[in-house]
């Protein structure tokens, strides 16, 4: 390992001890190299604007953060063992290039404002994923709530038949829900588009840094402007991440489970696409929809990561070194949910009804809520309309089309408002 930013005269590092301090930060930090060397070229640029470094120093700085980077892409360059995180392997390949130049880099910053700044960047990077992800699952499922207004479906409560729904209906649900996904994503990008490069440890130093500057370089929104909230802000601003990262997760979750249901023999509504199921190893009639099952439990890893770095907020004001175990987490979460929604929006494409069934489905039973509601609209108080309606000698030549037609509250099958969903989704382009 190359000598340590922190090591002082006549001290001995312990080797067992470094190795736990380090953690896996010089592999974590591989996902968002990149970041740290962009926020360097931003902090260099701002040092040079105050007279730190001139402007040939500026020069060679970011030219090789610019092979720095190009050498990260190609494999050229790998972040490993020989540093003890990415912070350390920029300052140390510039040092090898540049001398005393490369020595200027980290003055008026701290590791903790290098990885507030490149995690930050990393997020809102995730972010405008996720937000793009669940934008087109909403768009693909208002298309199919179109095509498939009036296709009937059976409507469940309690796992148990309730009443005559219809595709559209459940596609159009599922619509609604990805919008608010996406809304929720750029809302939250929005929250923590602030900039804490220049906070160093959370105290400021005495030099005029230029944040605005560094602010616009980086392309952030604003400045996180109070020194001590940006190291305060650690963690906090990666929940809220993950939480609207949960949000499209949870409602995933939901949409595997209904897959999980209506693809199996007892219900028989869908057939997914061959890609998405898998064969049995020991059972030669089986094809599993393991696909399906497996975004179901993704969740679980965003949920963990919450609970993670929750755990880790039990902490007084500036910053403290558990921070650090935060990392995995996030980048775990944020990996495995981000993979399982990429695969949605194909799925909600190619899946395809099995009518047959649907309808097979439709017992007379489920008409009996439409029999209580035109008795009531012929001025039969409601509970004497719902114990009639409750004889299933009048269920009998129930049309689930009419049924769907007759059901005109705003939002349900003759009335859905789809309209209204589209205007929203192309407001969040």
């Amino acid at each position: 390992m190359s000598e340590l930013l922190w090591q002082k005269p006549g001290v001995e590092v312990d080797a067992k001890i470094q190795a736990f301090l380090a953690g896996d930060d010089v592999i974590l930090d591989r996902e968002f190299f990149l970041h740290d060397i962009a926020a360097s070229q931003a902090h260099a640029e701002g040092l040079q604007r105050i007279g730190v470094l001139s402007a040939d120093e500026l020069a060679g700085i970011a030219r090789e953060l610019s092979a720095l980077a190009e050498d990260f892409r190609s494999g050229a360059f790998v972040l490993d063992g020989r540093y003890e995180d990415g912070h350390s392997a920029i300052e140390a390949r510039l040092v090898e290039r540049l001398g005393d130049t490369g020595k200027r880099i980290h003055t008026g910053r701290s590791r903790n404002d290098q990885v507030l700044v490149a995690t930050r960047l990393w997020l809102k990077e995730r972010l405008a994923t996720l937000h793009a992800l669940a934008h087109e699952c909403a768009g693909i499922a208002l298309e199919r709530a179109g095509a498939e207004a009036g296709l009937p479906l059976p409507g469940y409560t309690h796992l148990q038949r309730a009443v005559v729904s219809s595709a559209g209906m459940w596609w159009a649900a599922w619509a609604e829900a990805f919008i608010d996904d996406a809304q929720r994503a750029r809302d939250t990008a929005a929250w923590i588009d602030a900039n804490p490069l220049g906070s160093a440890a959370g105290y400021g130093v005495n030099l005029a840094m230029d944040r605005d500057h560094t602010t616009q370089a980086l392309g952030f929104g604003r400045m996180q402007v109070a020194a001590t909230y940006a190291q305060v802000s650690r963690g906090k601003f990666e929940l809220a991440a993950l939480e609207a990262l949960g949000s499209a997760m949870l409602d995933l979750r939901r949409v595997a489970w209904d897959l999980s249901l209506f693809t199996s023999a007892e219900f028989g509504f869908v057939a997914l696409p061959p890609e998405y199921t898998t064969g049995s190893s020991i059972m030669p009639n089986k094809r599993n929809p393991d696909v399906v099952e497996l975004l179901r439990g993704t969740y679980a890893s965003v949920a963990a990561a919450k609970a993670e770095i929750e755990h880790l907020l039990s902490l007084p004001s500036g910053y403290h070194r558990d921070l650090q175990v935060s990392k995995g987490a996030l980048f775990h979460g944020f990996g495995k949910g981000l993979q399982a929604l990429a695969l949605l929006p194909d799925l909600l494409r190619r899946m395809q009804w099995r009518p047959e069934a649907m309808r097979a489905a439709l017992d007379p039973s489920m008409y009996a809520t439409d029999l209580a509601l035109d008795l009531a609209k012929q001025g039969m108080p409601f509970r004497e309309a719902y114990r009639q309606a409750a004889d299933p000698s009048r269920w009998e030549g129930g049309d689930p089309q009419a049924s769907l037609a007759a059901r005109v509250s705003p939002g349900a099958a003759g009335d859905m408002r789809l309209d209204a969903l589209r205007a929203r989704l192309a407001a969040l382009r």
